[in-house]
């Protein structure tokens, strides 16, 4: 399971986001960056960040490290933005956590050069959850120490928002045409043949398990969080044989309608 910490400050909050993540320090002297259950998209954001994140990891890509944050609703109470401390407030519990890139600046396709074989694999993974928030308006992407870092996955996966519609949603094409690295040739035939390989059943099954018990309780449909997580796992198996044969907008290509 994930590394938990304790949050002992709330620092700041990130207004970036959608969510309103914040800036918290634990007690494990780590700053993170601090997303919560309390927040519009509710605990399934958090399980997407889990799922990607960690799958990330595993297939060499980099992302910022995760942990579960204990939250005291307590930390609210001497907030002076009203939104803020509400949302603490409702948050109380285990949230979710990554660690903070300090100096990370953001990413620029005029400003930084991206290899087609890093912008294939980036590209191919994005495919492969479904990510709708990687455009070159809203990159998601750090430049860290020389290195591109991905963040912020809440926007994927969108199957698991309507379960009975899994498959068939899991099943569509996807557009990279607004891809913040659409411009730099990504080689996503070569990714596949690295990657997709590596996505296999015990993988996922690794993966999944690192979603906490408390965020999967209750979803309608499933009698335990284990069956959750095998929903979790069946797409994402499924699609990464074939996903790159459903990627359009790379040089015209309109993939598999």
């Amino acid at each position: 399971m994930l590394k938990e910490v304790i949050a002992t400050r709330y620092i700041t909050p990130l207004r970036e986001g959608g969510s309103l993540p914040g800036l918290v320090e634990a007690d494990d002297l780590g700053t993170y960056v601090m997303k919560f259950t309390g927040a519009g998209q509710g605990r399934k954001t958090l399980v997407a960040e889990v799922v990607c994140g960690e799958l990330a990891r595993r297939l060499g890509l980099r992302v910022p490290g995760l942990v579960t944050i204990g939250l005291d609703p307590v930390l609210g109470l001497g907030e002076p933005d009203q939104e803020v401390q509400e949302l603490l407030k409702s948050s109380g519990g285990l949230n979710l956590g990554m660690d903070f890139l300090t100096r990370a600046v953001g990413f620029d396709p005029l400003a930084f050069r991206v290899s087609p074989e890093e912008a294939g694999r980036i590209v191919w993974f994005d495919a492969l959850v479904n990510n709708v928030d990687r455009s070159w308006r809203n990159p998601n992407l750090l430049m860290w120490h020389g290195d591109l870092w991905l963040i912020d996955h809440g926007a994927t996966m969108i199957w698991h928002h309507h379960w009975p519609g899994a498959e068939a949603s899991a099943a569509k094409p996807y557009d990279v045409s607004d891809h913040a690295l659409v411009s730099f040739g990504p080689d996503v035939a070569s990714a596949a043949a690295e990657l997709a390989p590596l996505v296999t059943e015990e993988l996922l099954a690794e993966v999944t398990a690192e979603i906490p018990d408390e965020w999967l309780a209750d979803e309608p449909g499933f009698d335990s969080a284990d069956a959750l997580r095998r929903a979790y796992a069946r797409p994402l198996l499924a699609r990464a044989a074939v996903v790159h044969e459903r990627i359009k907008g790379i040089d015209g290509s309109e993939g598999d309608k």
